[in-house]
């Protein structure tokens, strides 16, 4: 005769009914967690609609030039990446609803600014420094937010789920992340046509504007019983240095060489190259293996963000004037909500460093559609061949980093795994400004920058593929 078990124990042995599965999510989740994640999808909206117009704002409507136009974008886009490193920190000795509240005004403001540079009102500030300076400070603000918002709705995210749900809860945050953005780029678009490019900034402060006060009133400080004790200022210092390897060496470099970028960029001189080259041998020779796979990574989201940099004004210029560029933008999100988990089921059996190569390859290969088709439905099966890269390597991408961390280390690491993002943004935007006056402009053989890029991609994925065979730490 068999025996029986406690009710508990066959509970557990079995799978969950769908009922018991929602009854199980639907009571694993403090009121924190939705209200953390539903202003995830406003602030993310809010970003990427401003990040797609931002192109067609600097270009056409403040009269940048293409290669001014390229750095500025790239500057909005990767000074996030950089303050995010601190933004956890920050976070954690403010309190996730103060730091959202304050990081939501941030966020209303600096968007409304960036809408009203061309204002009357601001005429005399305008007038008093250089237009450069003063539209790259602004562009710098929404970073500010946008560094406390992450860690926020992350910590809310493991904070207020209960341990059955909590894996549930990351990938419902990730969801989030990807409606804004593919929303962004559609409501960008839908205030352009109907409002003015200014307004697709004031659109977007009153977007997160609008969550001020839902934190305000909805939000309540999620609190669990043996919290680690949350990383000073200092210590996330120090780990960035125990991360860059020789920082005595690498970080004075890199000073002077962002001081060169910025003299440029608002009192234009040449440089000769060998100066640029001997800063970059420098650099390189001071840095650990784990930051020379983040350099090499780096030429990933320099392809990447092109769609955001150059993507816009080559549209405008070479295809079709009238083109609803934020629109065919909305591509690439509604790609990686549709297509995540079959891609990632695809290829759940390929390892990571393979994922990630092939990955890299699939977003270069993704601009020759363009260079050979430069035509809208050409632009939007790039963009779908870029996103199909970003979903097959950008899961692994994490996963590989893990396993380059040092024992005991892995926190450390991974709090810097995003660092390429940003770097290639602001490389981005400069090497985009410069094809798109290269190419464009001089040469007039605008799809010499599709080559280009691809060229960038192709070789970063053979530089990552010659680091795993020769620098990785533990080869």
């Amino acid at each position: 005769m068999p025996s029986r078990q406690p009710a508990g124990r066959r509970r557990y042995n079995q799978a969950l009914t769908f009922p018991e599965r929602l009854k199980e999510i639907r009571t694993g989740f403090e009121r924190p967690f939705w209200v953390a994640n539903i202003t995830e999808i406003f602030e993310r909206l809010s970003y990427y609609g401003a990040f797609a117009s931002l192109a067609l704002y600097l270009q056409e409507r403040l009269n940048f030039s293409a290669e001014q136009t390229g750095t500025l974008t790239g500057l909005f886009g990767g000074m996030v990446w950089f303050l995010a490193i601190f933004g956890g920190a920050v976070a954690d000795r403010l309190g996730f609803r103060r730091a959202l509240s304050i990081a939501y005004l941030i966020l209303a403001a600096s968007y409304f600014l960036i809408g009203s540079i061309g204002a009357p009102w601001l005429a005399a500030v305008r007038n008093a420094v250089p237009l450069s300076l003063f539209v790259g400070f602004i562009l710098i603000l929404p970073a500010l937010g946008i560094s406390l918002v992450k860690p926020c709705v992350v910590g809310t995210t493991a904070r207020a789920s209960k341990e059955n749900v909590r894996s549930i809860g990351y990938s419902i945050y990730y969801t989030m992340v990807n409606v804004g953005g593919a929303l962004g780029p559609y409501c960008a678009s839908w205030a352009h046509r109907h409002l003015g490019v200014e307004n697709v900034y004031r659109v977007a402060a009153l977007s997160v504007f609008a969550m001020f006060f839902v934190v305000l009133f909805f939000f309540r400080e999620p609190r669990k019983a043996g919290d680690a004790p949350p990383p000073s200022i200092a210590t996330v210092a120090r780990n960035f240095c125990v991360v860059v390897g020789n920082y005595r060496l690498v970080l004075p470099v890199l000073g002077i060489a962002l001081l060169l970028r910025i003299l440029i960029l608002f009192r234009p001189f040449d440089v000769p190259w060998w100066v640029w080259a001997g800063l970059l041998a420098l650099a390189l020779a001071g840095i650990s293996r784990f930051m020379w796979f983040l350099v090499l990574f780096t030429g990933y989201w320099v392809v990447f963000w092109q769609q955001y940099i150059s993507l816009p004004g080559y549209i405008h210029g070479y295809i079709n004037a009238d083109a609803d560029v934020e629109r065919i933008l909305v591509t690439d999100g509604l790609t990686v909500i549709c297509l995540t988990l079959a891609v990632n089921f695809l290829i759940r059996k390929v390892p990571a460093f393979q994922a990630i190569t092939l990955g890299t390859l699939i977003s270069s290969a993704a601009w020759v559609i363009l260079a050979l088709r430069p035509t809208v439905w050409g632009a939007v099966l790039s963009i779908f061949v870029l996103a199909l890269g970003e979903i097959t390597q950008q899961p692994r991408y994490y996963e590989y980093i893990s396993r380059l961390a040092p024992p005991g280390q892995q926190g450390t690491y991974m709090g810097f795994a995003f660092l390429p993002i940003g770097i290639g943004s602001l490389i981005g935007g400069w090497f985009g400004g410069m094809l798109m006056h290269r190419f464009g402009e001089v040469r007039h053989e605008p799809a010499m920058i599709w080559w280009v890029v691809t060229a960038v991609g192709v070789g970063t994925a053979g530089l990552l593929w010659i680091y795993d065979r020769t620098l990785r730490p533990g080869s």
